[in-house]
């Protein structure tokens, strides 16, 4: 609280105990806002409810909001700001891409913070001081493979944004396709810069992948704002999802709402949530959003059921523990168990992952996705891949008094190290 006279410390201390602050660390600027603007949106109606119910411990919720804007290096300078400086958060919710979260990793370490990370990402990671309520691997891209296979797919293009996300996970479905089967050839990989808009030459490269007699699917971890000329460079060579259908793990009804969808019908997107489930929930959840944001067009998305989950889970944690500490809350909340959107339920594990369900949903004209395919129950969401050799052994267990992120399983040790860079 710079600026108070030291006479005024007291009653600062005081006021400050009158709260709980919630670090909310989105980019509201640069090529991720298109994605992140909306969660922090998000993260202030569920404070705005919350405090509307009473609060936290007989305490308000007390939103505190920075914007990276898209730069990697200023997620962790933020992050540190939020839990050292005068705000002095008690929790972050933030973060999209796996770059800017291996940037806020080790401040939330040293600093002994709290993150709860809300999107999909390619594991090979597990740290005491995150939460990732997104989709591991096997909650998203090992499931939408498989769909593809039963549907005939025998060619992959594999297409990415350059950075760690796409880079390690396509790293896992080279392995796993290969393991059932696939030859080299019939896997193609690229990457492209984050806001990349240049389509035209790539999109024909795959077209001519496609066009060798087998059944061809481009697998996309483009991320941000790229997604909006590529599925337009689709449209302009004539690309439909009957001829190469494309399944993404990072393009949602908030993405859509930016471009004409009528040509895309049929493309996929592989999620654990979408905004046309049938659920009481969901419908809550939809008329709160739209009030909030006094908006009838307004739409719900993936990663914003992260947060709402997440949010949730924090919340019991707290209550469980009695307190908002740090360590008190990182034991606490392992096993608790809140309602997801989609009718059911999600708990928190002892790897700091949680359990959600697994669906495929095709484009609609109307910039929706109409759910083809969904797992019967829950999946467990898994912090290293069986599919690559250096973590197949690996699991992580962060209860007491193992406390171990990346523990071999054959040797019964626990590895340095929360995941690779």
């Amino acid at each position: 609280m710079s600026g108070v006279a030291i006479g005024s410390v007291n009653m600062a201390v005081a006021q400050e105990d009158d709260t709980i602050k919630v670090g909310i660390l989105h980019s509201l600027s640069g090529t991720m806002a298109i994605s992140e603007s909306t969660l922090k949106d998000e993260m202030l109606m569920l404070i705005e409810e919350q405090n509307e119910k009473g609060g936290l411990l007989g305490k308000k919720l007390e939103p505190v909001v920075m914007d990276p804007a898209s730069d990697w290096s200023r997620y962790a300078e933020q992050a540190r700001d939020m839990l050292t400086g005068d705000d002095q958060v008690d929790v972050i919710f933030g973060n999209w891409t796996s770059a800017s979260r291996k940037a806020v990793l080790p401040v939330v370490e040293e600093e002994n913070g709290l993150l709860f990370y809300p999107v999909q990402y390619e594991g090979e990671e597990s740290s005491e001081n995150i939460f990732y309520t997104g989709a591991a691997p096997n909650q998203q891209a090992i499931p939408a493979v498989d769909y593809l296979r039963s549907q005939g797919v025998e060619r992959w293009a594999l297409l990415g944004t350059d950075y760690v996300y796409p880079r390690t996970t396509n790293k896992i479905l080279e392995a796993y396709l290969k393991e059932h089967g696939v030859a080299d050839e019939d896997i193609m990989v690229n990457y492209t810069p984050f806001g990349f808009s240049n389509w035209q030459s790539i999109v024909s490269d795959v077209a001519d992948f496609g066009s060798q007699g087998k059944k061809t699917a481009v697998v996309s971890t483009i991320n941000g704002d790229a997604n909006v000329p590529f599925y337009t460079e689709l449209s302009n060579q004539g690309i439909s999802a009957s001829d190469i259908p494309v399944v993404a793990f990072s393009v949602g009804e908030q993405e859509l709402s930016g471009i004409d969808t009528g040509p895309l019908v049929g493309h996929m997107a592989a999620w654990n949530y979408f905004m046309s489930v049938d659920s009481d929930a969901n419908y809550d959840f939809i008329d709160n959003w739209v009030e909030f944001t006094d908006d009838e067009t307004a739409v719900t998305n993936d990663p914003m059921e992260a947060h709402y989950i997440g949010f949730n889970m924090w919340l019991e944690a707290v209550r469980e523990a009695g307190t908002a500490d740090v360590d008190a809350v990182k034991d606490s909340i392992i096993g608790v168990t809140v309602p997801n959107l989609s009718g059911g339920s999600s708990a928190m594990m002892p790897n700091h992952h949680i359990t959600k369900p697994v669906m495929i949903g095709e484009i609609q004209d109307d910039g929706q996705f109409s759910v083809v395919w969904e797992t019967s129950g829950n999946v467990a969401g898994d912090a290293w891949s069986d599919y690559l050799p250096e973590s197949q052994n690996l699991i992580s267990d962060w209860r007491a008094p193992l406390r171990c992120g990346k523990l071999n399983v054959e040797s019964m040790t626990c590895e340095d190290g929360a995941g690779d860079e």
